[in-house]
Formats: C-alpha cells, sequence, structure tokens
C-alpha cells in the first residue's frame, strides 16, 4: 500500500516548504517510497473524521495501511526503520544520529519558536562547534540532518545563520539534496480528503 501524508492544500508559506509535512515527504523521497498527498484546508483539518487521525487537527499525518501517525518526527523516525538510507548500519552511530533528531526537534527547535530566555545564540553556537566542517552530523546523511536542516531553515536570511557560517552551507547542502528538490516540488498523487 502506498502511504498517505496529509499537506495544507494552500500552504501560509506559499508552498515555500516550510511546513513540518515537508519533512516527511523529504524522508519519503530520500528513500524512494512512492506517497500519496492528501490536500487539506484549515476547515477539514478540524473535521471529526480528520481528528481521528490527528487529535490535534494539524498536519501531517502519514497513513500506511492501518498505522496513523502524527508528528512530523515520529513519522520520520518510523520511515528511517521501515527503509535503508536514513540511519547508519552500525548500532552506536544509529543511536547518535536517532539522538540528533531528538535534539533538532527537542533542543534547537523550541529556541526558533520561541526564544523568550536568548538561548538560540548559545545553542546555535554549540552546534556550529559540534558540526565543525563536517558536511552532515554522524558522517554521512541521516534522518538527523533531514531533521536538523529542516529546522534550522526557519532561519535562512538571519543574522543566526549568518553568524554560524558552517551551520548556514549545511543548510544549504541539505537543501541541495536531489530528494528534498523533488520533495519541495513534488507531483505525488493527490487524494481526496478525509
Amino acid at each position: 500500500m502506498t502511504p498517505i501524508v496529509s499537506i495544507f492544500r494552500n500552504p501560509p508559506d506559499g508552498g515555500r516548504g516550510f511546513h513540518r509535512d515537508m519533512r516527511v515527504r523529504w524522508a519519503l523521497e530520500e528513500v524512494g517510497q512512492p506517497y500519496e498527498m492528501r490536500l487539506l484546508t484549515f476547515s477539514e483539518m478540524r473535521r471529526p473524521e480528520y481528528r481521528e487521525l490527528h487529535p490535534f487537527g494539524q498536519v501531517p499525518t502519514y497513513e500506511d495501511g492501518d498505522l496513523v501517525l502524527f508528528e512530523s518526527g515520529a513519522i520520520v523516525h518510523h520511515i528511517a526503520h521501515k527503509f535503508p538510507g536514513l540511519l547508519p548500519l552500525d548500532p552506536n552511530a544509529r543511536s547518535r544520529a536517532i539522538m540528533w533528531m531528538f535534539a533538532a526537534l527537542n533542543t534547537i527547535e523550541p529556541c526558533i519558536s520561541s526564544d523568550g530566555a536568548g538561548y538560540l545564540p548559545v545553542r546555535l553556537r554549540e552546534l556550529s562547534s559540534k558540526l565543525g566542517n563536517a558536511d552532515w552530523l554522524e558522517g554521512e546523511f541521516s534522518a538527523a540532518d533531514l531533521l536538523m536542516v529542516s529546522v534550522l531553515r526557519a532561519l535562512r536570511g538571519t543574522e543566526f545563520l549568518e553568524n554560524n557560517p558552517n551551520l548556514k552551507n549545511y543548510v544549504a547542502r541539505g537543501e541541495g539534496r536531489p530528494a528534498f528538490r523533488r520533495a519541495l516540488t513534488t507531483s505525488a498523487p493527490v487524494i481526496r480528503s478525509a
């Protein structure tokens, strides 16, 4: 069965790929897994039948047979475990990549979303120091990089990335991946809303 990913019918960002469904589509493109898209309006996301899939009435959801998931990090984690190509084979490297997936969503993204305490510059310096001159966080590109780049994209054109050139280049490398480009301009089949 072909997985179904729910996305905005008319994305508020104008289709620039800044919504969390992009993470899921990018992961599916990286592993070469065909998928279908369910385009939803905000009113359709509030309907009871959609709330059965996503209790918070947001996007994305991921439907694959009788499995329904929400939360982009959980979906990317599932895809990375189900299909080869997004997690290292070495058990320790695999665990570190998963650790960085959590760091992207639990340490970096909250600082970007609401930086009331001013932690963002500190966290970015720490991330920049860890990345150093490496292309990716754990050797080869992985789900860790997919999520971290997705999170950092929100800072494009800001002093935060300008002050951390290796992170700016890191984001550019991620956005330059063919799978990212395909996800951004995808022509995946569209199905009717839930």
